[in-house]
């Protein structure tokens, strides 16, 4: 695994990213197939394509105001659109000449894109580098209207996964996990988000 490699369940249309909330936004999403209120569109909202780093962010959808673990079905089309807008968190020397540049862009950014350490099963930091992408509330109205394809209530799943972690049942835990694999980056969105 390269440093900095997305790893998604993603198909010739779509890519599957993840997103923790409150059951009050959780439910009505799923029942509608997108974000309805009480989600907000006025502020940043974070996409993550790595089940096990989300879950790591929510203890398996323990976390209060991330019970509600939801799997986002997007198209291909939209997630590539985010990341030729983003710009990311730190000046990257691979993306940015220097930090005045980094600077600039950041400020205008509608997308903003973050490398956060990949998770183990047990909630490790792994080297290898998980990407998320923030949605600012400029682009978020494209993201719930035009992009997402379906969404999947994902609790019933972490919570049966943590639950065979604490019977130390460790293989049956893995077995369960989203076959995330390599997906393929145009070379200029690679050198965009500063990935290897």
């Amino acid at each position: 695994m390269h440093t900095r490699e997305i790893r998604a369940l993603h198909d010739r249309d779509s890519i599957t990213v993840y997103q923790a909330y409150t059951p009050e936004i959780g439910r009505p999403a799923v029942q509608h197939g997108t974000f309805v209120p009480p989600f907000s569109r006025t502020r940043m909202t974070w996409i993550k394509p790595s089940f096990l780093w989300l879950m790591a962010r929510s203890n398996w959808a323990r976390k209060p105001g991330q019970e509600a673990v939801l799997a986002v079905r997007i198209t291909r089309a939209g997630w590539e659109e985010a990341l030729a807008q983003a710009v990311p968190t730190d000046p990257d020397r691979r993306v940015f000449r220097d930090s005045e540049e980094w600077r600039r862009r950041f400020a205008q950014a509608l997308v903003h894109v973050q490398w956060d350490p990949e998770r183990s099963i047990g909630g490790g930091k792994l080297e290898a580098r998980s990407i998320q992408i923030g949605l600012s509330r400029h682009i978020v109205d494209r993201y719930v209207d035009d992009w997402i394809l379906g969404i999947e209530d994902r609790t019933p799943l972490a919570r049966k996964i943590h639950g065979l972690l604490q019977a130390g049942r460790r293989a049956q835990a893995k077995a369960l996990l989203p076959k995330e694999r390599p997906y393929p980056l145009p070379p200029a969105l690679a050198r965009n988000i500063g990935a290897d």
